[in-house]
C-alpha cells in the first residue's frame, strides 16, 4: 500500500462521521450503555474521595490520636472502596458486553451483505482478505467499547476530578504537580500520532498474511505436487517478516513512550516532597497528611494519562478496522433484483437472442449469440476451453448481466423475475462440485426443512446411488469433511447429482458433469442423468461427446459465437467443427 493511500485512512481514524456511524450501532443497548456511563462517572467520583478521606485520617484522627473517629472513617473507606469495586465490575462486565454485542450485530450485518454480492467482487477480493474484516477486524471492533471508548472517558473524568480536588485542597502543591503535565501531554501526542501510522499498516499486513495463508492451504496439493515447498516458504518468511516489522515498529514507540511516561510522574511527586518538607521546615503550615494525599493523587492523575495513551492505541485499531468494515459494508456490489414475476413453477423454454457480454469492457466472451430451447428438451453446448459455454450458465443464472441481447425463459425476461425464485428453478451440477463441512443428508439438502430424509432416500433410489451412499459409514449422516474431501470426485458428483434432483428443478443445468471420473462412477452419473433429465428442460456442457448422442440439439461454440447447430447425426454429416472434434475423440479412445 502505497503511503499516500496510508495517509488516507489514517485521516479517518479520528472521522467524526465514521466514530458516530459506529455508535449507532449502540441505540439497541440504550440500558447498558447508560449503565455503563453511570459507572464511569461514579468511578470517577469514589477515586477522587479516597485521597480526601486519607488526609482527615492522618491529620485529624492519627495525628490526633483519635481512635473511635479513626474507626469510624476506616470503614467509611472500606464502604467507599466496596461501591468502587461493585460499579468497576458493572463497567467492565457492561462495556465489554456492549461491545461484543455491537460486533454480533455489524458481523450479522456484514455476513448478509456479503451474500447478496455479484460473483464478479469473489472474482477480484481475496478470499483471507473478506475472512480478515468478518472475523479479526470485527473483534479488533469490540475493543473499542470494551478497552477503548469508556476507558478513555473514564480516566478523562478521573483526570477531571482529581485536578479540581487538587486545585480545592492546595493550589501551589495542584500547580507544581500540573507544570509537568504538559510535558506528559505532548509526549502523548506525539505517541498517537506515530502509532496511528503504525497501526495502519499493522492491519494491513494481518491482511495480507491471512490472504497468504489461506490461498496456500487451499492449495496445498498444488504446492506439493509442483515441489513448490520451499519458493513458497520463502514467500511466506518474506510476510512473515514484514508483519513482524509492522508490530516491531509498535514495540519501539511503546519502548520510549512509557518509560517516559513513567518517569514524569515520579518527579512530580519529588517535586511535591521537596516543596512540602520546605513549607513544613519553614513555618509548620503543610500537614502530613496533605503531601500523603497529593502523592496519592499524583498517581491517580498520572496513571490514567498513562493509560489512555494506550487505550488510543486500542480505539485507533479499532477505528482504522472499522473504516475497512465499513468500506465493505458501503460496496455497491450486490445483485439487483428488480423483477416482480413470481414463479412456482416454470415450463423451462429458454430463448437466448443477440446475446453480447463481457466480464472486462470491450473485452466480449459472448458475440451475439441466439439459440431456443423448448420445454423439456435437452440442449448440449460444446466446444474449446474459453469457448463462452460456462458464461452462458452464469447469465442463465443471473450472476452476470448481458451487455446486449436479451434472455427469456417462458417468454419472459430473466431479469423480471424475482431473483430468489429464478434461482430456485434453476439447479447446477458443476465440474468442481463444492461439499460443506457436514453430513451428506445436508449437503443434498443445504439443509432445506421441507426435504425429509425419506424423500432423500427415494430419490436416492430412483437415480441408483442409494446403495453407493449405504456404503459410507453413518451412511446418509456420513461427515464428508471441508469440500468434501472423504469422497472421491466421482462420488462428489453423483452427491451433486442428488442434490439437484431433490430440488426438483424446471431447468438443470450440467456443467461438464461427466469429466474426470472412473468409469463406474461415470456409468451411474449417466443412469442419474437420464433419470433427472427426463422430461426436463437440461442444458449440458460437455467435453466427451460420447455422453450428448442423445440430445435434442447440440450447440457448437468457438471464440463466443455459435458456430454450428443440430442433433449428433446432423453435425457429422455436416463434416464441421463438430465431426472434426468427434472423430478427434475417437481416435484417442481407439488409441488407448
Amino acid at each position: 500500500m502505497t503511503n499516500k493511500s496510508n495517509q488516507k485512512v489514517i485521516g479517518k481514524v479520528y472521522d467524526y462521521k465514521l466514530f458516530k456511524r459506529l455508535m449507532n450501532y449502540a441505540k439497541n443497548y440504550r440500558f447498558e450503555f447508560v449503565l455503563s456511563t453511570i459507572s464511569v462517572i461514579l468511578l470517577a467520583v469514589f477515586a477522587a474521595v479516597r485521597p480526601i478521606l486519607l488526609q482527615q485520617i492522618i491529620d485529624d484522627y492519627i495525628t490526633n490520636k483519635n481512635a473511635t473517629q479513626l474507626l469510624n472513617f476506616i470503614i467509611l473507606m472500606l464502604v467507599v472502596l466496596i461501591f468502587e469495586v461493585f460499579f468497576q465490575f458493572l463497567f467492565i462486565y457492561f462495556a465489554n458486553w456492549l461491545g461484543q454485542n455491537i460486533v454480533k450485530d455489524m458481523r450479522a450485518q456484514l455476513f448478509k451483505h456479503l451474500l447478496h454480492f455479484k460473483m464478479q467482487y469473489f472474482n477480484i477480493s481475496p478470499v483471507g482478505k473478506l475472512v480478515t474484516r468478518v472475523v479479526s477486524d470485527l473483534e479488533t471492533i469490540s475493543s473499542v467499547f470494551g478497552q477503548g471508548l469508556f476507558m478513555i472517558i473514564s480516566d478523562l473524568l478521573k483526570m477531571l476530578v482529581i485536578a479540581g480536588v487538587m486545585l480545592w485542597m492546595n493550589w501551589k502543591f495542584a500547580l507544581i504537580v500540573f507544570s509537568v503535565l504538559p510535558l506528559l501531554i505532548f509526549a502523548t501526542k506525539v505517541f498517537q500520532k506515530a502509532m496511528r501510522s503504525a497501526f495502519q499498516e499493522v492491519r494491513t499486513e494481518v491482511s495480507n498474511l491471512n490472504t497468504f495463508v489461506q490461498e496456500r492451504i487451499t492449495g496445498m496439493r498444488i504446492i506439493q505436487l509442483f515441489t513448490r515447498e520451499k519458493i513458497e516458504y520463502i514467500k511466506f518468511k518474506s510476510i512473515n517478516e514484514k508483519h513482524k516489522k509492522a508490530w516491531i515498529r509498535t514495540v519501539w514507540y511503546n519502548s520510549i513512550f512509557f518509560p517516559l511516561a513513567e518517569i514524569l510522574p515520579s518527579i512530580a511527586i519529588g517535586l511535591v516532597v521537596w516543596y512540602g518538607g520546605l513549607s513544613a521546615v519553614a513555618d509548620s503550615s503543610i500537614e502530613p497528611g496533605a503531601v500523603i494525599s497529593f502523592i496519592m493523587m499524583n498517581n491517580m492523575l498520572f496513571r490514567p494519562l498513562r493509560q489512555i495513551a494506550d487505550k488510543f492505541n486500542t480505539l485507533q485499531m479499532g477505528m482504522v478496522s472499522a473504516e475497512r468494515v465499513f468500506k465493505i459494508i458501503d460496496t455497491q456490489e450486490s445483485e439487483i433484483d428488480l423483477g416482480n414475476v413470481d414463479t412456482i413453477s416454470l415450463k423451462g423454454e429458454v430463448n437466448f437472442k443477440d446475446v453480447y457480454f463481457s466480464y472486462i469492457k470491450n473485452e466480449e466472451i459472448i458475440k451475439g449469440i441466439s439459440f431456443n430451447v423448448k420445454p423439456g428438451e435437452t440442449v448440449a453446448l460444446v466446444g474449446a476451453t474459453g469457448a463462452g459455454k460456462t458464461t452462458i450458465i452464469n447469465l442463465l443464472n443471473r450472476f452476470y448481466d448481458v451487455d446486449i441481447g436479451e434472455i427469456k425463459i417462458d417468454n419472459t425476461l430473466i431479469k423480471e423475475y424475482k431473483l430468489h425464485d429464478l434461482r430456485n428453478q434453476i439447479a447446477v451440477v458443476l465440474q468442481d462440485v463444492f461439499l460443506f463441512s457436514d453430513s451428506i443428508f445436508n449437503n443434498i439438502t443445504l439443509k432445506d426443512e421441507s426435504i425429509s430424509l425419506e424423500q432423500v432416500k427415494i430419490a436416492a433410489k430412483e437415480i441408483g446411488i442409494h446403495d453407493f451412499i449405504m456404503t459410507l459409514p453413518n451412511n446418509y449422516n456420513y461427515d464428508v469433511k471441508e469440500r468434501g474431501v472423504m469422497l472421491s470426485v466421482g462420488q462428489r458428483q453423483l452427491i451433486a447429482f442428488l442434490r439437484a434432483y431433490v430440488s426438483n428443478p424446471s431447468i438443470l443445468i450440467l456443467d461438464e458433469a461427466t469429466s474426470s471420473i472412473d468409469t463406474y462412477s461415470e456409468k451411474l452419473i449417466q443412469q442419474a442423468t437420464e433419470k433427472i433429465t427426463k422430461n426436463r428442460t437440461s442444458i449440458v456442457i460437455a467435453h466427451r461427446l460420447a455422453t450428448i448422442k442423445k440430445a435434442d440439439n447440440i450447440i457448437v461454440m468457438e471464440d463466443g459465437k455459435i458456430v454450428e447447430q443440430g442433433t449428433h447425426d446432423q453435425l457429422l454429416k455436416n463434416k464441421g467443427y463438430y465431426n472434426n472434434l468427434y472423430n478427434i475423440q475417437f481416435a484417442q479412445k481407439r488409441a488407448s
